[in-house]
């Protein structure tokens, strides 16, 4: 059997999948992300696509690597395999490509976590069929990225970085350095942040759990964080006459809670009701899918 690996390293956890050759999954896993980890991500990423190696072996499995996907956030080179820099896990100017090839001689595709998400939404998920659509991850972090006309948009390596556009010049400071981007204000870290700064515990999970309970200030933060991305959202679907806007990452499982007030307030700005928001279809093993399809077309 020929196997390729996916590896998708976020924020909080590294997600991965060992695919066959048609691009059926055979195993999954998921596990910690260390703290800024820096360059140290590529022995994550190959310590991630041992342990799949090793669970294929006790489960029996006969195959034989024969590419690597890793996708991960911030700035990616991806015609160069270059990891530019990212500002919650500590790289800059990494050379990904070269020194996963090195460790595994197989070939290795690099790319931008979202855009690898987008890529499997619209070829096995959401978007099947959709030929244009914007895809949004709330996680950690926040990132976007376009599909126009069935195709990816990749762009610069500053493509799809959304969530460091300034939202409250006077609002808190962000992993970049600078105050009040859309990610310090929006992000599932930012709303469990201001959650605990009122003295409350737990994280966005919680702030959703209190709006749908109807708490004042649970409502105050979400309605100012929606507010936030869609006055960035509604620019980019103006501009790129975008259909379908797919909402993944972590703060996505509020489901309605956050779906239908950003698609009330996105249709407000546009001024026309010709656009779907609905939540990824492929959770949160979407960007390991995307990497591993990513990986299949270095065999082609």
């Amino acid at each position: 059997m020929r196997l390729v690996a996916g590896v998708d390293v976020g924020g909080t956890r590294v997600k991965s999948v060992l695919s066959d050759a048609d691009g059926s999954i055979v195993l999954a896993h998921t596990a910690p992300t260390p703290t800024q980890p820096g360059e140290r991500v590529v022995d994550v990423i190959s310590e991630t696509v041992s342990t799949l190696l090793d669970r294929a072996v006790d489960e029996g499995l006969d195959g034989m690597l024969t590419a690597v996907g890793a996708v991960v956030p911030g700035l990616v080179e991806e015609a160069t395999g270059v990891a530019a820099w990212s500002a919650n896990l500590g790289w800059r100017d990494l050379p990904l490509r070269e020194r996963l090839e090195a460790r595994f001689d197989v070939p290795v595709a690099v790319g931008h976590d979202v855009r690898a998400g987008l890529l499997a939404e619209h070829r096995l998920g959401a978007a099947l069929g959709v030929p244009d659509a914007l895809f949004v991850a709330l996680g950690t972090g926040i990132a976007g990225a376009l599909l126009t006309s069935g195709r990816v948009v990749a762009g610069t390596e500053w493509t799809g970085e959304i969530g460091h556009v300034t939202v409250a010049p006077e609002g808190p400071v962000c992993g970049c350095g600078r105050r009040g981007c859309l990610e310090a204000v929006a992000s599932a870290g930012a709303l469990g942040r201001a959650w605990r700064e009122l003295g409350r515990e737990g994280d966005a999970e919680a702030v959703s759990r209190a709006v749908a309970a109807g708490d004042a200030e649970a409502i105050r933060i979400w309605e100012g964080a929606i507010d936030a991305l869609v006055r960035v959202i509604a620019p980019v679907c103006a501009a790129a006459g975008t259909r379908v806007l797919l909402v993944g990452g972590g703060l996505a499982l509020a489901g309605g809670v956050l779906l239908d007030p950003l698609r009330d307030r996105l249709v407000g700005a546009l001024g026309h009701e010709r656009i779907t928001v609905t939540h990824a279809a492929l959770g949160d093993r979407a960007a390991a899918l995307g990497a591993s399809l990513l990986a299949l077309e270095t065999l082609t």
